[in-house]
C-alpha cells in the first residue's frame, strides 16, 4: 500500500492511510514523523498491533517513560511497564484496572506539573463504548496565533504554575494531598508561551486549568487572565473532536496541543493503552530562545 495522507481539522490533525505500524519501514516512519510534525496530532485507523508492537513503534519516537502517577495510582500493562491502561474496568475486587474512570476528562497537557514535561504521547483502542468517550485536541499555536497582539505581548514573558495535585479527572493523585489553593499548591512554572524545541514554532503551553495560576498576580487576577486566555486555547477553530474506532492509533505532540475526553455511560466499558515518550526539554520562553531558523 500507498501512504496517503488528508488533514483532519483546519488547524491540526491529520489522517494517514496505508501505513501497518507493525511492519513499519525507516522511510514510513521518517514520512510520518513529518506529517506529526507538520499537523501535530496522528492518527492511524486500522492497526493490527499486539502491546509488544504498539511499544516498539512508541520507542521508535525516542526513550519511553513509566506510567503517570493518577488518581488510580501507576496502572501498567501486565508485562508492559512503560505502557499505561486508560480504562474503568475494575477486578472482582473493585480494585481499578486502569486510569481516569469513565467521567469527563478535562483539558490537559500531559504531566506538565514535571520539571521536564514528556514530550509526545499515544493512545491505542482496545475495546469502546457505544457512545461518548471521544477525545478533543487543541492546537496551542493556533490559538496562539488567534490572540489579539496586546493579550499576546502581556502573557508572552509570564509564566503559570502547572499543578501536580489532581489528576485530569479531577481525582488526587496517589500520595498528595488536596489542595486548592492555586497560590500553595505543588506545582512547576512554565512560561506561558513557548518555542517547540524541534521546529522554533511559538505556541501556548498550559497545562491544566485547575489550580493553575500565575505568580506576580493576585489570585482574582491570576484566574480572570487564565480564563480569557483558555477561551482561546478551547475556540471551535482551533480543535478537533476523534471520534475512535477500534484499531486506532493517535499521537500527539504535548508541547503544541491539550486535549479532552467526554464521560461515556458507567455501565459500558473502554480500554485504551497508552505509550508516553520522556521528555528532552525544559519548556523554554519564546522570548528568549532562539529563532526559528537555529532550530533547523
Amino acid at each position: 500500500m500507498t501512504l496517503t495522507h488528508s488533514r483532519i481539522a483546519p488547524a491540526l490533525g491529520v489522517l494517514v492511510d496505508g501505513v501497518a505500524l507493525a511492519s513499519l519501514t525507516p522511510q514510513e516512519f521518517d514520512a510520518l514523523y513529518r506529517l506529526w510534525g507538520e499537523h501535530h496530532v496522528l492518527v492511524l485507523r486500522n492497526q493490527e498491533l499486539t502491546n509488544a508492537g504498539f511499544e516498539r513503534f512508541s520507542a521508535m519516537l525516542g526513550e519511553l517513560d513509566p506510567p503517570p502517577n493518577q488518581g488510580a495510582g501507576r496502572k501498567s500493562v501486565p508485562g508492559h511497564p512503560n505502557l499505561y491502561v486508560v480504562s474503568n474496568r475494575k477486578s472482582e475486587q473493585g480494585e481499578p484496572l486502569g486510569a481516569l474512570g469513565d467521567g469527563e476528562a478535562q483539558w490537559h497537557t500531559d504531566m506538565s506539573y514535571l520539571e521536564r514535561p514528556p514530550f509526545a504521547s499515544m493512545l491505542w483502542s482496545i475495546e469502546l463504548p457505544s457512545e461518548g468517550g471521544d477525545t478533543w485536541f487543541a492546537s496551542m499555536p493556533a490559538a496562539l496565533r488567534s490572540m489579539p497582539a496586546d493579550l499576546v505581548q502581556r502573557i508572552e514573558r509570564l509564566s503559570i504554575k502547572h499543578d501536580g495535585t489532581y489528576d485530569s479527572g479531577g481525582n488526587v493523585r496517589k500520595g498528595m494531598t488536596a489542595n486548592d489553593d492555586p497560590t500553595q499548591s505543588v506545582g512547576t512554572l512554565h512560561p506561558i508561551v513557548i518555542r517547540q524545541p524541534e521546529t522554533g514554532e511559538r505556541t501556548l503551553y498550559l497545562g491544566r486549568r485547575r489550580n493553575a495560576y500565575i505568580p506576580g498576580l493576585s489570585l482574582p487576577e491570576s484566574d480572570e487572565l487564565l480564563d480569557t486566555i483558555w477561551a482561546y486555547a478551547t475556540a471551535p477553530g482551533v480543535t478537533l473532536r476523534h471520534r475512535w474506532q477500534l484499531g486506532d492509533v493517535v499521537l500527539w505532540n504535548n508541547f503544541t496541543t491539550m486535549h479532552r475526553r467526554d464521560a461515556f455511560p458507567p455501565d459500558q466499558f473502554r480500554t485504551l493503552h497508552r505509550s508516553q515518550i520522556k521528555g528532552r526539554n525544559i519548556p523554554q520562553s519564546a522570548s528568549s530562545t532562539p529563532s526559528p531558523k537555529e532550530f533547523a
